[in-house]
């Protein structure tokens, strides 16, 4: 009978029948479970809550903080930047990691992180992984660091890059070039404001906002010329160029990040 009673149904007949004293005591108890049990499986709760016994978590093991080696920590900033630039337009190249000989350089030799190669000209972008304030201006030979320790001035170590790029490049007269210095997160800026302007040639920017940077100033550079500066050619020509002569022996390349270290 009870099977097809309702909650309301079922609390109705047994005021009825606890009324009508139609029964025992007994069967009133075996009765009032019954009906108990089913108000219970109605509402989709167990019959019966079981205590379950209160486990203390074993203890977790301390663990050192794993120390990430500089060139670890350079090879993840890389990535980063890579995945920016893979957000450009498809019709904009870029290389990563070229390595350039030049004599006027210590090592004999200029590794550069990043060019892109965009109808308006090239933006050549040097990485840091520092963290802290960066504190300097344009013409200051050295920059500082929270005030810990200095650093050369990034964007004359760009200018280096620049100049061996027009000389690869000399084929290609007044060619124009926009010196980057892209910061990760951790970094925050107390450099010359001009330096944080669209149309600035020397721009600091966070690795996140690099894409977004480059894209901002290519729509500045369509507001000064008409027409594009390089065509779809004299970019292939110059990507060409730049990959021919960028070294990929594992031995320069070691014995240049060696001399690079001993500074």
């Amino acid at each position: 009978m009870y099977d097809y009673m309702t909650p309301f149904q079922i609390l109705d007949f047994y005021s009825i029948l606890k009324e009508m004293k139609l029964y025992n005591q007994y069967v009133f108890e075996m009765e009032s479970q019954m009906i108990f049990n089913k108000i219970l499986a109605f509402f989709g709760k167990p019959n019966k809550i079981e205590k379950k016994e209160e486990q203390i978590p074993p203890a977790k093991p301390v663990q050192q903080k794993r120390r990430v080696e500089p060139t670890r920590i350079g090879e993840l900033g890389e990535y980063k930047i890579n995945i920016q630039l893979d957000q450009l337009p498809k019709e904009i190249r870029y290389l990563s990691d070229v390595l350039i000989k030049n004599p006027k350089s210590k090592t004999g030799y200029s590794q550069i992180d990043h060019i892109v190669i965009t109808e308006y000209g090239l933006f050549v972008i040097e990485t840091k992984n520092y963290y802290g304030e960066i504190k300097g201006n344009r013409n200051d030979k050295f920059w500082n660091v929270s005030n810990r320790f200095k650093m050369y001035n990034p964007l004359f170590q760009n200018y280096g890059h620049i100049k061996v790029l027009e000389s690869i490049l000399s084929e290609f007269k007044n060619l124009k070039f926009v010196s980057m210095i892209s910061f990760t997160m951790r970094c925050r800026f107390g450099v010359e404001p001009e330096l944080r302007k669209i149309h600035s040639n020397q721009l600091i920017v966070y690795d996140i906002e690099l894409s977004e940077y480059i894209e901002r100033k290519l729509r500045w550079f369509k507001t000064q010329f008409q027409n594009p500066l390089l065509s779809e050619s004299d970019r292939i020509r110059i990507y060409e160029l730049i990959r021919n002569v960028n070294i990929t022996d594992s031995t320069i390349r070691a014995e240049h990040n060696r001399k690079t270290k001993e500074g």
